[in-house]
């Protein structure tokens, strides 16, 4: 999810100011600036437009994880997406699972499990590189250019005619090392960068870190040049000696983003087998740059990882859990729902993304609705199996590689071991990853395997 804040900032259509939403409730998180693509109703609706002089909103307290059986969104409403309908079926029982060997060790199965996670979202991450940014259409074409359609290996250039690849060149900063003919390794992106964070956030303070300690963790390990979107703009607020939460709502139009989302693995994969536990790690995470749904989108992500993580759930259990934490009522919630439905009723997945774009698709291709929803369709769709997964993830379009680490780290972990993701996808990985935080440059998944699994055993 490499991006040019500047650039966003001029598809966001929010002037440098943003004012707060009042009523700001659900799950204890401020209410978003509305952000919204155009034809979406939101809170100002019922005022007009122009309703923007309220009550200023105030941090959230400190308190008990948000999501867990929160309130409604304040942003809910008519019109807020084509997912409305009744609320699905609670998550199984929590249990401690393989996270309740605290003081014994890394447990040996999870730890392939979470090798195969790591593995699995390094490899989604690669395949959706080359075609970031790209319209869905230039997908499904140059796919279609090389008989790779539908997604099934990764992209290449070789075969695909010049005027195709002048009409939907490959994102120019991804061409070079995530092609088939170009992949060595897994190249650096901010999509494995944040898990490595992450993992470093829990080495140093454990499970109980406070968000302040992720903001200095930042200062001290993340190269600004590495922070996007919301994570910039909080980065600089931290610059600015603001401190969280309004690290996430000063002059922050990308707070409803995908940021917060991409940083949730890490929270399941160290609670397995306990949603509860990793939505409460991954709100402390988000708060510093993320809102509302910004924050559902983690909360989902890190839950559902962490119920598959257990080794007991297959994927729809898993995705139950996930919404399980998120308010009922909210968008996020609805747009999770929508992608689940329409991934059961269509047998096509070309038919799903279809709806899904006419659904979602006046969001900015970075907002965490449109791409959670995807997410959701596409590990529902695929029933479990990895190929599937991470392909019809990136096949859908919007944030791309985002999307298909995502998927390839829930899917990863369902396998329970690295060896069951096929060789195709790991061995140009060659087990090594790039990186510019400091001390995993050139790390191995199965170190880094260890190393989570690590994490998980504290108590």
């Amino acid at each position: 999810m490499d991006r040019d804040p500047t650039a966003e900032a001029r598809h966001a259509r929010l002037p440098g100011h943003h004012p707060r939403s009042p009523g700001a409730r659900a799950a204890g998180v401020t209410a978003p600036p509305p952000d919204r693509g155009p034809g979406e109703a939101g809170p100002a609706a019922a005022g007009g437009p122009h309703q923007r002089n309220r009550t200023a909103e105030r941090p959230a307290a400190p308190g008990p994880a948000p999501g867990l059986g929160a309130g409604p969104e304040p942003e809910s409403g008519p019109g807020r997406g084509c997912g409305a309908g009744p609320e699905p079926e609670s998550g199984p029982g929590r249990g401690c699972g393989a996270g309740g060997r605290s003081g014994l060790g890394p447990d040996p199965v999870l730890r392939r499990r979470l090798e195969a996670a790591w593995l699995g979202r390094a490899v989604g991450c690669v395949l959706g590189k080359p075609v970031e940014k790209l319209p869905l259409d230039g997908i499904r074409a140059l796919a279609r250019a090389t008989g790779n359609w539908p997604l099934a290996d990764w992209f290449t250039a070789r075969g695909v005619p010049a005027e195709l690849l002048a009409a939907h060149p490959w994102n120019r900063r991804s061409a070079a090392t995530s092609l088939a003919e170009n992949i060595d390794g897994v190249p650096e992106d901010d999509d494995l960068d944040h898990p490595l964070l992450g993992l470093l956030l829990l080495q140093r303070h454990g499970k109980a870190f406070a968000t302040a300690d992720l903001a200095r963790l930042w200062l001290d390990e993340l190269p600004a040049g590495r922070a996007f979107t919301a994570e910039r703009v909080a980065y600089r607020n931290l610059l600015l000696g603001l401190e969280p939460p309004e690290t996430a709502t000063h002059h922050n139009p990308f707070r409803e983003w995908i940021g917060a989302l991409i940083r949730a693995d890490v929270h399941g994969w160290t609670n397995p087998g306990d949603p509860s536990a990793a939505a409460e790690q991954a709100y402390r995470d988000a708060t510093l740059t993320h809102t509302a749904n910004g924050v559902y989108a983690a909360l989902f992500t890190a839950a559902t990882i962490a119920e598959a993580a257990g080794g007991r759930a297959d994927v729809h259990t898993a995705l139950r859990a996930g919404l399980a934490v998120v308010p009922p009522r909210s968008r996020l919630a609805d747009a999770v729902r929508f992608g689940i439905r329409t991934a059961r009723d269509e047998a096509d997945f070309d038919r799903v993304v279809d709806r899904l774009h006419a659904c979602y698709g006046h969001y900015h291709w970075v907002h965490a609705l449109p791409n959670t929803a995807l997410i959701a369709a596409a590990l529902t769709h695929a029933d479990g199996d990895f190929t599937h997964s991470v392909c019809r993830a990136v096949s859908g379009g919007w944030d791309t590689d985002s999307n298909g680490a995502t998927a390839g780290s829930v899917a990863g972990i369902l396998t329970g071991s690295p060896d069951r993701i096929p060789e195709r996808w790991t061995a140009p990985l060659k087990n090594r990853l790039a990186t510019t935080v400091a001390g995993f440059d050139g790390i191995g998944f199965d170190t880094l395997a260890h190393l989570t699994a690590q994490e998980a055993a504290r108590s």
